[in-house]
């Protein structure tokens, strides 16, 4: 895919975390895509997503292996082109590269052809993601905006903003309403319901398992 030819292994602009690290889908072992359908312009919207399961991985090969496991749900089974997302987020801090930037998603319906996916791999009902998995979230953000596949004024929203689902988790939810750029939507463009559900979300509010790891290895 073109991102895999264009895009910095590492990133560094301004303020970005410079850690933050891109892996490519060739190194986390993704099948090729169905098909590839592009957007053009820089996207308008951020759509922030939790994977719920797989849950949390902090080492790259189980982040590399919740990829895979992603791709294979939405390509095998789903039988979309692949994997939903844009990108996703590792406990690891690592970004891992899905569809990319300008390619037309399947992540949030009536905002796949005009939006950046990312999910960070976890179930974030009740617990925050770990710094270095925010970190990089926004870094990726940054880095989309700075190289202008992210419109400057683009709006960051939630999954559950945009259809009926508890995605991108509670606790997540009220830590990305803190970051620049979240809108609240009008009633026009809220949550409504769709015949297909992107990835698998916790059934109605069962008790979380914590998932509180050993000390993240640095990358």
């Amino acid at each position: 895919m073109e991102c895999e030819r264009c895009y910095s292994q590492h990133m560094n602009t301004g303020d970005v975390v410079p850690s933050s690290r891109i892996v490519s889908r060739e190194e986390w072992g993704a099948r090729l895509p169905k098909a590839v359908e592009h957007f053009e312009g820089a996207a308008p919207y951020v759509i922030i997503h939790h994977s719920y399961m797989p849950a949390v991985c902090y080492t790259t090969p189980e982040c590399m292996k919740s990829m895979r496991d992603m791709q294979d749900f939405h390509q095998l089974e789903r039988a979309w082109n692949d994997i939903g997302y844009s990108f996703g987020i590792g406990g690891d801090g690592m970004i891992y590269t899905g569809r990319g930037f300008n390619v037309i998603g399947a992540h949030a319906p009536k905002y796949n052809d005009k939006s950046v996916g990312i999910v960070l791999i976890g179930d974030w009902r009740t617990e925050l993601p770990p710094k270095q998995m925010l970190d990089a979230a926004k870094s990726l953000i940054a880095f989309g905006v700075f190289k202008g596949y992210i419109d400057p004024a683009y709006k960051l929203l939630g999954h559950r903003q945009v259809r009926d689902t508890e995605c991108p988790g509670d606790r997540l939810f009220a830590e990305i309403q803190t970051w620049p750029h979240f809108t609240q939507l009008n009633a026009t463009e809220a949550s409504t319901p769709a015949p297909v559900e992107p990835h698998v979300h916790a059934p109605a509010h069962p008790p979380a398992a914590p998932q509180s790891p050993p000390a993240a290895p640095k990358v």
